[in-house]
């Protein structure tokens, strides 16, 4: 007999167990969300750090270090070891700032794009395959609890990000 979902009243009083099977299912989603990126990074000698910076610079071309800090929480210190990387092997460049010359605009070269894109493509088809067997209702929701998670700061940046 196939059990019935638990309605949303009663998803407000989720027992210990239930929230622990959760968190185990986060991990082992986000350990499954990153294995394709983490095996490109690995011939790459890159790890997670890079696979972020590279992300978002794509996101929003001409991004400045100090906006790049704040939304990867990291000391500039951690960032700058990451970026320095990343410029000497020819995948992303600092254009100085149109208005004003101390800032360093961060932009993806050709080859950085490529590097992105081939990360982002693995992640997006396991997301894709994800939120199908889901199906709409459940990816909504999905993003809900993401949002919800969020602190407070993090998620209004990501909302205006969006649009919304």
């Amino acid at each position: 007999m196939a059990e019935t979902p638990p309605s949303g009243e009663s998803l407000l009083y989720l027992t210990d167990e239930q929230l622990r099977k959760g968190i185990e299912a986060m991990f082992f989603a986000y350990r499954g969300f990153t294995a394709d990126p983490d095996r490109i990074l690995e011939g790459l000698d890159y790890g997670r750090a890079h696979h972020r910076a590279i992300h978002f610079i794509n996101r929003t071309p001409g991004l400045t270090v100090s906006n790049l800090l704040a939304i990867l929480g990291v000391t500039k210190q951690s960032l700058n070891r990451v970026l320095r990387t990343l410029f000497d092997d020819g995948l992303v460049e600092a254009r100085v700032g149109k208005t004003d010359k101390r800032e360093r605009r961060l932009h993806l070269t050709e080859k950085g794009a490529g590097l992105e894109r081939a990360l982002s493509d693995a992640q997006r088809a396991r997301m894709r395959a994800a939120y199908r067997a889901a199906g709409p209702q459940a990816v909504q929701g999905f993003r809900t609890v993401l949002e919800a998670m969020m602190d407070p700061e993090m998620r209004r940046q990501y909302l205006r990000e969006e649009g919304q």
